[in-house]
């Protein structure tokens, strides 16, 4: 069985990992960027898709930081509790840098004798792949391309009116293993612990405010009621939109990972959603 994989982002790589696992032939055909993959985003993987990806894709465990709490406040009060669940015994999620798990997978993907990775050199690449019948399936993770206007166009959208502000803090070591989320006047604040001395920043905030990085920083200074901060990462904005294709496959070509859906980062269902797409193929 030959699958061709379009788009090299961390959604492909790992479904590329699991079709090499069966013994299928992937192609993954990737369009060249100056973008480069950057260390401030981070995922979240529930307890259940970490064992699975323990199983069937890769060890991840070295390079994952496990979450046995979480707790939600208000900006109204920082004190009391609006929600807190979990327990010293039990794994509720696991946090992981995108970064190191592109490199890990990208790196075994490469040992693999039944995987190959393509550069897409001109526009004509999509119109002879729709054509092609050497592919048993082909599956586009891209999220603009031909494909997509021609098959994959009509989709449920959403502006959520924000940006997704992403980075991190370096801090003295503590425990860190509790997950917090802060509902501000300027929307969700989640500190998210990847490391004893590190700590994601996830700040989904409105559109009509718009804030400096020193106010950034200062904000999450105010909202911080654990750590002792030694450094800031360089902070990343994201736009926060919805997108739904109302069409998931045509005849063998599938529409996959956030091609397919794109939520609102507030309750960490992204990945974890694309995962669950990936063990359901």
């Amino acid at each position: 069985m030959k699958i061709c994989l379009i788009g090299d982002g961390l959604t492909n790589l790992v479904l590329a990992k699991s079709l090499t696992e069966k013994n299928i032939n992937v192609f993954l055909y990737y369009t060249p960027t100056k973008t480069k993959l950057t260390n401030n985003r981070t995922i979240g993987i529930s307890k259940e898709n970490f064992d699975f990806f323990q199983k069937k894709i890769i060890k991840i465990d070295q390079i994952s930081w496990p979450i046995n709490f979480i707790k939600i406040f208000s900006e109204k009060n920082l004190k009391d509790k609006l929600l807190s669940f979990g327990s010293k015994k039990k794994k509720l999620f696991y946090m992981v840098e995108n970064l190191k798990l592109y490199k890990i997978i990208e790196k075994k993907l490469k040992q693999k004798k039944n995987f190959k990775k393509i550069k897409i050199k001109n526009k004509l690449f999509y119109e002879k792949i729709l054509k092609n019948n050497k592919f048993d399936i082909i599956i586009n993770s891209e999220k603009q391309n031909l494909i997509n206007k021609k098959i994959f166009y009509k989709r449920i959208l959403k502006d959520y009116n924000g940006e997704a502000t992403v980075g991190f803090i370096q801090h003295q070591k503590n425990r860190n293993n509790e997950a917090v989320q802060i509902f501000t006047n300027l929307g969700p604040l989640a500190f998210l612990p990847i490391s004893n001395t590190k700590t994601s920043i996830v700040y989904s905030i409105h559109s009509h405010r718009t804030i400096t990085e020193k106010q950034l920083k200062n904000l999450i200074i105010k909202y911080n009621k654990v750590y002792k901060i030694n450094y800031f990462s360089k902070f990343k904005k994201f736009k926060l939109k919805l997108s739904l294709s109302r069409n998931y496959f045509y005849k063998n070509i599938l529409c996959f990972g956030d091609n397919l859906h794109t939520i609102h980062p507030l309750a960490g269902q992204g990945f974890n959603m694309t995962i669950r797409d990936i063990k359901i193929l």
